[in-house]
């Protein structure tokens, strides 16, 4: 029996996507596949048990239905968080260990995720460098371009888990980092022992998020417009400037929200003729009779939040490189995207798998 972890470099790297796509592929190649995610950290309770609620959807996506508590035998909340940092932590990696050994019992590959980095939970013992030492795991790091990439982090790493790494996936890299990576980065991550299993290219629809859930995540209402809530936002522009600068910076952007004052008529309209995804007007004001009435026309949804532009802008900004996947359309499009570049010949051999 094969067990893989998957960990990252920093949260929100992409670990349930990639989680979801090696499980569906290595299902459909005829492997038995079992998940877990030893430590949750978004405690949720369904049909009487608690779990992790990202563990409940990924084993829905493999299609699986183990016990909860032997998936997520470690839940953090806020009890768990005072106990721990009083001293209070008792050793629970032995726990992990048990559930792992029984989850495991009828499978051909076990893929275990982690939570938040590599070092998350090291104040308790529980850090997924831990848990693949304890379990024995081949670990695969995700490391997601964010200005930069972690090269420094996957080589503490390479050197803490040494033959339990398999290699690192870099995911979400824009065009333009492409000749940087192909001619320093991977020969430099090549030169330390660390392979790149694969790169992920970025993708919009891959970070998009409803307008519906947009209204829920910023605390707004939608007040125009609201059966087509259902459009998607792959990014957002700042409706601040004057209407002849806005203009030429929304006519480069697609899918776009904008985000402007309440009393901003001439930056709302701009922005509804240019086929703008939403309006997401700050400060709680309302627009007036004119932006109401052309938005029902053009089916254009409004959004009206409390907060200023700046917070919601900051906002805006955390939610899209932050949200969870939950569209069937994403989790296809993603899983495909992810198993299209992934190196499973070299998984395979270096795992000794076969068929």
């Amino acid at each position: 029996m094969l067990g893989i972890y998957i960990g990252s470099t920093a949260g929100y790297s992409g670990k349930n996507m990639v989680a979801m796509s090696m499980g569906k592929k290595f299902q459909k190649l005829g492997y038995r596949v079992g998940y877990m995610k030893p430590v949750g950290v978004l405690p949720r309770e369904k049909d009487g048990k608690m779990g992790d609620e990202d563990a409940y959807f990924v084993q829905e996506v493999l299609g699986l239905s183990q016990d909860p508590s032997l998936v997520s035998p470690v839940l953090v909340d806020h009890d768990f968080k005072i106990k721990a940092f009083k001293g209070q932590c008792e050793n629970l990696l032995p726990v992990i260990d048990k559930n792992y050994q029984e989850l495991s019992r009828d499978k051909d590959i076990m893929i275990v995720s982690g939570s938040g980095s590599m070092y998350s939970g090291k104040y308790c013992g529980l850090d997924g460098v831990s848990v693949v030492k304890t379990l024995d795991l081949k670990t695969i790091v995700i490391d997601r371009f964010n200005k930069e990439l972690n090269y420094d982090y996957l080589t503490v790493l390479k050197d803490a888990l040494g033959e339990n790494m398999l290699g690192a996936i870099l995911n979400d890299i824009p065009p333009y980092f492409n000749e940087e990576l192909n001619s320093m980065l991977i020969p430099f991550l090549e030169s330390k022992q660390i392979k790149t299993l694969g790169v992920v290219p970025r993708d919009p629809l891959m970070g998009a998020i409803k307008v519906s859930d947009l209204a829920g995540r910023l605390g707004g209402k939608i007040i125009s417009a609201p059966d087509k809530a259902d459009k998607v936002v792959e990014n957002f522009i700042i409706g601040t400037m004057q209407v002849e600068n806005f203009m030429l910076h929304f006519k480069k952007s697609k899918r776009s929200a904008v985000i402007v004052g309440g009393d901003r008529s001439d930056v709302q309209l701009v922005a509804m003729e240019g086929n703008t995804q939403c309006l997401i007007l700050t400060g709680n004001l309302y627009p007036n009779d004119i932006i109401l009435t052309r938005s029902e026309v053009l089916g254009i949804p409004i959004i009206l939040v409390r907060d200023d532009t700046y917070t919601v802008a900051r906002q805006m900004d955390a939610l899209l490189s932050r949200h969870k996947l939950r569209d069937v359309i994403k989790i296809q499009h993603g899983t495909q995207l992810v198993n299209s570049v992934l190196d499973y010949q070299y998984l395979k051999e270096a795992t000794g798998l076969t068929g």
